[in-house]
């Protein structure tokens, strides 16, 4: 009996320290409220409208001609409709290492060169503030598209 209680201490320990989340994981990780105009604001003063489009926005084009940089980038959607939430953390993810996952339905060769991210990053340009009201403002314009099942209509045989 004293055995059978042992075994089962151990194999519950093992579960609890299996739950316990990954020192890198993003559990707890959240940044305040930003500023939804100031994203916007950010975004524009970035460039950002080079190489992206936001669903339901419109840009000045002005600065759009002036990025050399980005000639070569096809341009990436990003907002709307999406069959799964994009996350706060999606979205800082992609903003602050955007070679951590690439968008798709893109060619690899468009987006990226030799496995990295052709988007620029801002690291070392952007504030944290900037950063909080940038992803505020994508945020802003994702929506979770409703599942709609296939109907099926009566059989027969």
């Amino acid at each position: 009996m004293m055995k059978t209680i042992h075994i089962l201490f151990g194999v519950l320990l093992l579960g609890l320290i299996g739950c316990t989340p990954d020192p890198k994981s993003g559990k707890g990780f959240t940044l305040p409220e930003g500023d939804i105009t100031r994203g916007k604001s950010t975004f524009e003063q970035l460039n950002c409208q080079a190489c992206h489009t936001v669903a339901g926005v419109t840009f000045d084009d002005t600065e759009q001609s002036s990025n050399s940089d980005s000639t070569d980038l096809k341009v990436v959607a990003l907002g709307g409709e999406k069959m799964a939430v994009q996350t706060y953390g999606d979205l800082v993810t992609s903003i602050i290492n955007p070679s951590h996952r690439f968008a798709k339905g893109f060619d690899q060769a468009d987006i990226a060169s030799e496995g990295e991210s052709k988007m620029r990053n801002y690291n070392e340009v952007m504030t944290v503030q900037q950063l909080i009201d940038l992803v505020t403002f994508l945020e802003s314009h994702y929506s979770v598209k409703p599942y709609e099942p296939t109907p099926y209509g009566p059989y027969s045989f």
